[in-house]
């Protein structure tokens, strides 16, 4: 009778260690957490647990957990050492739990002291395990126990709940670390100030004020889309800075409306944005047959309607990018018409002649067109005013008479100048 009810008692015992197992497992899978780490945290909370019931001062205690039987098996682990290592004192101090540590004394290191409990000495080593040796790792099983105190527990549960936290951590810190430079969707969980924290699923990102739109008014609840800039590594869980501002958030867009962007037939060449306001940007495709730049518009505009949406209705001018300066720079000073450039590549300085009509075009509300084509080219760049007459004559001289046209042009320029100023005011 003895006997049998042991056998239950054990097996009952293996039943509440293997339902214990299952249940973190599926904690596991829920978390995303690595099965192999969990396996390493129950272990880590039963030799906790063992070693406060059953174990002594100074031991160190390694827990065996079989997932399937969901039976543990205890070892007492020592260090293989002889008196050249350790120092021997009698009495009550090799009981010291720091033993191993070394102390310095008079500016001297001092050898650790031997600890019975960590250490085994060589010839006893032998008799455990053959051919053991100075340095080696000797486990002796101990005794398994089943039945744990009320203070064995709390610490086996303290240690299990800070494992599975650290590990969530770094499980949400690799996921985000490998998004970095990209584009999620997320809802606004709250605004704090001027800082808005963004729900990103398994964990909450925060768009500071230099990373909003000027003018963009998020709403509790609200499903946006943001780039995520940076990711870090803190205590409290994966420090995400987000941003709504970033150009290459106009890029990640692109890619994800236009198949020929992400397939890499489309090719975005650079980004020049004024965030809430107006983008530039400049598209080419090697490939004979494809229009980048209607590759990115898409039918009746839908592709590039889609991207202006998302930025909350911000302006997108889409150019074609040209190895040839001249013709780049022409392009990016679109919308307006350009008469000619001359451009000085010593200095990377461009000279750019336009319709004395459109030269408030050229410039921009504030000077943003003229500035976001000098970002996008990456050339300084002079928007000059030509009158209608003077244009006939420029597309009619010869090559030999341009520095002629450019000395005339002076005049003009500074009346150009002067109703800049009045379109200005």
């Amino acid at each position: 009778m003895a006997r049998k009810k042991v056998a239950e008692e054990s097996q009952e015992q293996g039943t509440r260690l293997g339902e214990f197992g299952s249940a973190i497992l599926q904690i596991a899978e829920e978390k995303g957490i690595a099965k192999s780490v969990i396996i390493e945290t129950i272990e880590a909370a039963l030799s906790a647990a063992y070693k406060k019931d059953y174990g002594k001062r100074g031991q160190r205690i390694r827990a065996e957990f079989n997932e399937v039987g969901g039976d543990t098996k205890f070892f007492l682990i020592k260090d293989v050492v002889n008196e050249t290592l350790r120092e021997f004192v009698e009495g009550d101090e090799q009981e010291d739990e720091n033993a191993e540590i070394e102390e310095t004394v008079d500016g001297e290191e001092k050898l650790p002291r031997y600890n019975p409990e960590r250490d085994i000495l060589l010839d006893e080593a032998k008799k455990i395990k053959k051919g053991a040796k100075i340095g080696d790792i000797i486990e002796i099983e101990l005794e398994p126990q089943h039945e744990y105190g009320r203070v064995a527990a709390q610490t086996a549960k303290q240690v299990i709940i800070q494992r599975i936290r650290e590990a969530e951590r770094d499980s949400m810190f690799q996921e985000y670390k490998g998004k970095e430079g990209e584009v999620v969707s997320g809802t606004v969980q709250r605004i704090e100030g001027r800082n808005t924290y963004i729900d990103l699923g398994k964990s909450v990102g925060v768009l500071f004020p230099q990373e909003q739109v000027q003018g963009e008014m998020l709403r509790m609840g609200q499903r946006v889309k943001v780039y995520l800039y940076k990711v870090e590594s803190d205590p409290k869980g994966p420090g995400i800075t987000l941003s709504r501002t970033h150009p290459d958030m106009v890029r990640k867009l692109f890619e994800l409306e236009v198949p020929e962007i992400f397939a890499g037939t489309v090719e975005i060449k650079s980004i020049a944005r004024e965030a809430g306001s107006r983008t530039k940007l400049a598209v080419f495709s090697s490939e004979e047959g494809i229009d980048p730049i209607g590759s990115c518009v898409g039918q009746k505009g839908t592709r590039v309607q889609a991207v202006i949406e998302e930025l909350g209705g911000e302006k997108i001018d889409i150019i074609e990018w040209n190895e040839k300066p001249e013709k780049f720079i022409a392009a990016a000073i679109s919308p307006a018409k350009v008469v000619s450039v001359s451009i000085n590549e010593d200095k990377k300085e461009a000279k750019v002649s336009v319709p004395e009509d459109q030269l408030s075009l050229a410039i921009g509300k504030q000077g943003q067109n003229v500035r976001l084509a000098a970002k996008l080219t990456g050339w300084k760049i002079d928007v000059l005013g030509v009158a209608v007459s003077k244009i006939a004559e420029v597309e009619e001289a010869p090559v030999a008479q341009e520095e002629e046209i450019a000395a005339e042009e002076k005049p003009v320029e500074k009346k150009a100048k002067k109703v800049s100023k009045k379109s200005k005011e």
